[in-house]
């Protein structure tokens, strides 16, 4: 696990590294940033990584912030790809939520604070759970939830994991109750408010194109940019 992570966690900061060069004296719009919770089985990965690949941004998951905020070593690894302005913004947003807001004083989740932070500030990017809605700026991103029925829950998660529809509901009810108990913990909040999140997209009848077009216009709506033209290399 960890030898993968770390090379996960090398190849985003390489992407990071090649971005900061190219955009070098040229005048181009910052890319935007997404969180997305999301219910179990309300989307599957392959369609979570076709949006991201519409989008043009990369998709970083619930495991990899996991792994990195566990590890001071690598929480200061990606800190320290940050120019020294945005680190003291960085800074002063971290000491800015654990004075005003929910967060705990807790090292993991002042880790995950700051990774999730760093990783907002390089932009480009959809954040996959962690509360990554609840600790970023909420104007300088599009804090997404996916919802379903159960019964479109308990079918993706069935074809995703190959189980047996009794245990796919298992598993399904199981991952709602970790993560709503994650975020209470954590975050003192519900993770099914809505007031938390700009976009709530019931995925029931929706499929991968309607879907990045909704996310699209709500990024115009708060004048977030949608990403410069072309391919990200």
């Amino acid at each position: 696990m960890g030898t993968e992570i770390d090379r996960l966690i090398e190849e985003q900061v390489n992407k990071w590294e090649t971005s900061k060069e190219r955009r070098k004296g040229k005048k181009e719009a910052p890319m935007p940033v997404i969180t997305v919770s999301r219910e179990p089985g309300s989307i599957v990965t392959d369609q979570a990584q076709q949006i991201a690949q519409e989008l043009k941004l990369d998709i970083i998951d619930s495991r990899i912030i996991h792994e990195v905020a566990k590890s001071i070593r690598m929480s200061e690894k990606i800190v320290s790809y940050l120019d020294e302005k945005t680190r003291s913004l960085l800074d002063n947003w971290v000491l800015y939520l654990g004075r005003t807001r929910f967060l705990l004083a807790d090292e993991y989740v002042h880790h995950l604070t700051k990774v999730i932070g760093a990783i907002g500030k390089q932009g480009g990017a959809i954040i996959v759970g962690r509360g990554a809605n609840l600790i970023l700026p909420p104007d300088e991103t599009l804090r997404v939830r996916f919802i379903a029925p159960m019964e479109t829950k308990i079918r993706n998660m069935m074809r995703e994991v190959s189980l047996t529809e009794g245990d796919a509901k298992q598993q399904v009810l199981l991952k709602e109750a970790e993560r709503k108990n994650s975020v209470k913990e954590n975050f003192k909040v519900n993770i099914e408010d809505p007031v938390n999140y700009d976009l709530i997209i019931n995925t029931e009848f929706m499929g991968t194109e309607n879907i990045v077009g909704i996310i699209k216009s709500a990024l115009k709506f708060k004048n977030i940019p949608s990403g410069r033209k072309g391919d990200r290399k």
